[in-house]
């Protein structure tokens, strides 16, 4: 089985997600967000992983580039190809059938809890979060989870979306530290904090990542 895999050139490691899919015998076509033109047809592809992102999707200078991805969301939608969205990848989604990306009101940087209707699918946590902006769903959407901050997973047809990072290992948490310290320290944390609390949260959120993928194949992408 084929999936596609969008995400940034310097960010596109996608961790325990891809590590489960490719257990369950997925192989991965990389699209990088940044060169739209070299990516290939939708055709002959299972499966669509988008994943987070350091842009908006309301930022004029990668319009480009969204409408690029969104293209590829209506066509996944329109051809019945499964998708999964995490954190821009949500928002992506959601922007490209009919909901809304907002600034949030306040940034979730670190590990946190989620309110799940559906736990034995979708754990409460601990799940790695780094976000500043916020969706509204879409109006065919169900919302399954979410946080003070706003919708934290839904499903929309044969898509799985999630604002927080089921992909995140210790090695992604850390890279995304090492670059985000002056982040990290406009909310009071530094990069040696947010390390340490990966440390002790990395294990569960693992074997919760790996119970999302597979109800996501068992009772989504189906």
């Amino acid at each position: 089985m084929r999936a596609m895999l969008i995400a940034n050139a310097a960010d596109a490691d996608a961790g325990f997600v891809g590590e489960r899919l490719r257990e369950l015998g997925y192989v991965f076509t990389a699209c990088q967000r940044e060169h739209p033109e070299s990516w290939p047809p939708l055709d002959g592809h299972d499966l669509v992983l988008m994943l987070g992102s350091e842009w908006s999707v309301y930022w004029s200078d990668v319009r480009p580039a969204v409408l690029a991805e969104s293209a590829v969301v209506r066509g996944a939608v329109a051809a019945g190809v499964p998708m999964i969205g995490i954190c821009f990848g949500s928002q992506l989604v959601a922007h490209a059938l009919g909901g809304s990306v907002s600034r949030a009101a306040t940034p979730e940087i670190g590990w946190y809890e989620v309110d799940s209707d559906v736990p034995q699918a979708i754990a409460c946590g601990p799940w790695m979060q780094w976000h500043a902006d916020v969706v509204v769903i879409p109006p065919a959407a169900t919302e399954l989870a979410r946080s003070m901050a706003g919708p934290q997973a839904w499903q929309i047809g044969r898509g799985l979306c999630t604002q927080f990072h089921p992909e995140a290992t210790e090695a992604v948490v850390a890279r995304w530290a090492a670059l985000g310290a002056k982040t990290l320290a406009e909310i009071g944390t530094s990069p040696d904090e947010l390390m340490a609390a990966t440390r002790a949260n990395v294990a569960v959120s693992a074997a919760n990542a790996v119970r999302l993928v597979d109800w996501f194949c068992e009772h989504v992408a189906r």
